[in-house]
């Protein structure tokens, strides 16, 4: 028997999947942690909980399927992107990683693209423009606040390359991941020099640059033992969440678009060639297809939003799912079922942690936009998938600007599980909607690029070919899609009406 294991390190917790040669899942565990919020805006993880969550989970799926050690081949990792692990020279964490979601580097990032000379001359070197999610404006507030810490590093890692430092004792990470870092040369797939010459970092500190199926280790005899498996396991390059869950989706050719919708929204393209936004509203990063690339537009908080509003507000709906054994989101969705197309003019804009795509702006707000006595909660709960699903639509939107084809959208994440968010997403892309039979997103990703790694299969291609199927589709509805495209120039007007007084409010309340 060969199994490939699929490691996700995610932002709420880490799942690792068991998946055999035909791509059937044979076991799945789950380990969830907490996120640090010390002050407003700010996201931190501890690097610690990553790790016991991964040996958690592996035991738990070499259980499940009762593997022997020789069973898992090759192991694939994933991780949330962008996020900073800083390490000293005993290669100890020195302080929690700062994560993709924190909004503390406005200043930082100004700096980045003073020190490149400009935003064009950034896009130039690296495709991408500075944005508070990324890396590198992370290792400059380091600098910045934190000058004793700076001083300690010796190393900074993403996420998921933590995780393999501690699987491998190897300091590697794959060109998707390291293109959100803001420090890759996203057109020859390798540290940018010239930017890190500009900002003044040493390129020892980051680490060797794989393509996603490459070999980057084997485990530890240590870490073998405490896992169940053998030293003989490889581990293979992996991928961003985002790059993997596009593999796990089958976003590997041209012409294929996935949207995904988790704590953050995801609308992710494949290119051939390296296309890049010159305004820099879109990603442009190094796909997990060795020698392909791909566009991306991100939205900080989609499934999040409607997460803090099961959470903050509807408590009793919690308690009554769990006596009646319940999913409490289907009691939301069920009461905005009933309200038609629009939410009758109630509008939900989805910044609740700043925004990045197409606004780059941390000071971004959640709002709930034409409210009246009229509106009950049910209109509420719509209101936040229409207005998610509008923010995804702004992506949309550009890459359809830029003339990159999108022949079919896939649709994957919290989102695809909900048949109304499925009709919606179908209705405001205005483009019927496919899911596939595999729903598992970058743990199923990974796992498939650990295959190829393994020679299970000769490419990530022909790895897709071979286990993903389009299961389901969701056509428009035509009065629906005709509200929405009648609404969709009003929800974009409002982020311009009130782009100026979030940054007032943002002054209000660090005064």
């Amino acid at each position: 028997m060969s199994i490939f294991l699929g490691i996700d390190i995610g932002t709420s917790g880490t799942k690792t999947l068991a998946v055999d040669e035909r791509g059937k899942i044979v076991a799945d565990a789950t380990a969830t942690y907490p996120n640090l919020h010390p002050r407003p805006l700010w996201s931190e993880q501890d690097p610690e909980d990553w790790w016991r969550a991964t040996v958690k989970t592996v035991r738990g799926v070499v259980k499940q399927a009762r593997l022997k050690p020789a069973d898992v081949k090759a192991i694939g990792l994933s991780g949330q992107m962008h996020g900073s692990v800083f390490l000293d020279k005993q290669n100890r964490v020195i302080r929690p990683a700062i994560l993709w979601n924190d909004q503390r580097t406005a200043a930082e990032c100004a700096e980045i693209e003073r020190r490149a000379g400009g935003r064009a001359e950034l896009i130039r070197m690296v495709a991408n423009p500075a944005l508070t999610g990324f890396t590198a404006p992370k290792i400059l507030w380091l600098r910045n606040h934190e000058p004793k810490n700076f001083d300690k590093t010796v190393k900074v890692l993403l996420p998921k390359d933590d995780v393999r430092r501690r699987l491998t004792g190897e300091f590697a990470t794959d060109v998707s991941d390291a293109s959100g870092m803001l420090l890759l040369d996203v057109a020859k797939r390798n540290w940018s020099g010239e930017l890190l010459g500009k900002l003044e970092l040493d390129p020892n500190w980051f680490a060797r640059c794989y393509e996603s199926q490459e070999i980057t280790g084997k485990l530890t005899p240590l870490v073998a033992k405490e896992l169940g498996l053998s030293t003989g396991c490889i581990v293979v390059g992996g991928a961003g969440d985002c790059a993997a869950g596009a593999v796990g989706n089958g976003i590997v050719k041209t012409g294929l678009l996935s949207t995904s919708i988790g704590t953050s929204g995801v609308m992710f393209v494949h290119s051939d060639t390296i296309e890049v936004d010159p305004a820099g509203r879109l990603h442009t990063f190094c796909h997990a297809v060795k020698g392909k690339w791909h566009m991306m537009g991100v939205n900080l908080s989609s499934g999040g939003c409607l997460q803090w509003f099961r959470n903050r507000l509807c408590q009793a709906e919690i308690a009554a799912a769990k006596r009646s054994k319940i999913d409490p989101y289907e009691i939301l969705t069920a009461e905005a079922e009933k309200i038609s197309a629009g939410s009758d003019g109630l509008f939900f804009l989805p910044y609740l942690s700043g925004e990045r795509t197409p606004h780059a702006d941390p000071d971004a707000r959640g709002c709930f936009i034409g409210l009246t006595l009229a509106h009950t909660r049910g209109h509420l709960v719509r209101a936040i998938l229409e207005g998610v699903t509008y923010a995804l639509r702004d992506s949309l939107a550009i890459i359809q600007q830029l003339g990159v084809p999108v022949r079919q959208i896939r649709a994957s994440g919290g989102g695809s599980r909900s048949p109304l968010w499925r009709q919606i997403q179908a209705d405001v892309f205005g483009q019927k909607v496919a899911t596939i039979n595999a729903e598992e997103g970058p743990g199923y990703g990974v796992a498939l690029l650990a295959a190829v790694g393994a020679g299970a299969f000769k490419d990530v291609p022909e790895a897709c070919a071979a286990t993903i199927r389009v299961v389901r589709e969701t056509p428009t509805n035509r009065a629906a899609r005709a509200q929405y495209d009648r609404a969709f120039p009003i929800y974009q007007g409002l982020y311009r009406s009130l782009k100026d007084d979030f940054q007032r409010i943002a002054a209000l309340a660090k005064a």
